[in-house]
């Protein structure tokens, strides 16, 4: 967080190429993307940009560490992160998700931390 109190992030939609920046991930690969994750879903600009919330961001972040650090396929990485948002949901009613070891979660939290300090970074050097 910034000294403001805000997170990486400093506004709440990015185009295409700040995504693209930001990620380290150029733009064909995320209209890709786009194609093949539903969670991914930037809203549309009246004058047709894509337009990336911070949650879809973050989303960029995981579907590229499981593609290029983790080794996924793209089948894979889909069926991965559909998994961790049902996770999620169980998560937040109390239990804990299922099939997965604290120590699991741990890492998966290590990970995204590293991937918002990567983006940080590349903010800050961009500046």
């Amino acid at each position: 967080m910034s000294g403001n109190g805000r997170s990486v992030f400093e506004k709440d939609l990015y185009r295409i190429g700040e995504v693209s920046r930001l990620t380290e991930t150029k733009a064909f690969v995320l209209r890709y993307w786009e194609t093949e994750f539903p969670m991914l879903q930037p809203v549309k600009s009246p004058s047709g940009h894509r337009l990336y919330r911070r949650e879809d961001v973050e989303t960029v972040l995981r579907i590229k560490r499981l593609l290029y650090d983790e080794g996924f396929t793209i089948a894979g990485a889909r069926r991965h992160l559909r998994e961790a948002e049902s996770g999620m949901a169980e998560d937040a009613s109390g239990s804990e998700p299922a099939g997965e070891a604290p120590a699991t979660i741990g890492r998966k939290v290590l990970l995204d931390l590293r991937d918002s300090l990567r983006a940080f970074l590349t903010l800050l050097e961009s500046e």
